[in-house]
């Protein structure tokens, strides 16, 4: 998947992720955002480099691993900002 899709499959993972994770974040919506951004990359190049197959279109797959990647860039975000 280009960038440009990340960034928009991103963008959808990280408000799925605050859903899923709700409080207050330092940062707020913004920073939730780049969060969710990163996190989908990062989601993506994890479970291609774990072998979980090559993240390659809009599917269930390539957005359940984006909103994974988004959740753990939120979690550690939190910790660290805690």
């Amino acid at each position: 998947m280009g960038w440009l899709s990340w960034i928009v499959f991103g963008l959808i993972a990280g408000i799925v992720a605050k859903w899923i994770m709700p409080g207050r974040d330092p940062g707020g919506f913004i920073i939730t955002t780049v969060i969710g951004i990163v996190g989908a990359m990062l989601g993506g190049w994890l479970a291609t480099m774990f072998g979980l197959g090559d993240v390659t279109g809009f599917d269930i797959k390539s957005f359940i691993i984006a909103v994974i990647g988004s959740l753990l860039l939120l979690f550690i975000y939190r910790r660290l900002r805690s």
